[in-house]
């Protein structure tokens, strides 16, 4: 697992995509401080290392991250980890455009295409 803070590259996106599930890397991003984790088989985990290293859970959304694609194809926003009725995320989706918005422009800044 990784916890990006800085830059990772399209190609190591595809090299862990290979390594994990072929055409996807699972990713947990922390819209508050602009990280994300990478590389690991589940969302759960992630979740718990940005916990473990001080991130708020409120914080954390879970996304897929599809190296061989572009535009809105790239990002999919399906995580269990989202399921948060409390704030009105009924779904594995983010229901919110602004948090949505948000993860956009944190993996644009993080992915170097």
């Amino acid at each position: 697992m990784k916890i990006i803070d800085n830059k990772v590259t399209l190609p190591e996106l595809k090299t862990m995509s290979k390594k994990m599930f072929g055409n996807l890397v699972k990713a947990v991003v922390d819209i508050e401080k602009e990280i994300m984790a990478l590389d690991a088989p589940m969302h759960a985990d992630q979740e718990a290392e940005l916990i473990k290293n001080g991130s708020k859970q409120e914080d954390l959304w879970g996304i897929n991250l599809y190296p061989e694609k572009s535009g809105s194809d790239f990002i999919e926003f399906d995580s269990i980890i989202n399921l948060r009725p409390q704030v009105s995320n009924r779904t594995r989706g983010v229901d919110d455009p602004k948090i949505r918005e948000k993860i956009i422009k944190i993996v644009s800044k993080l992915v170097i295409k």
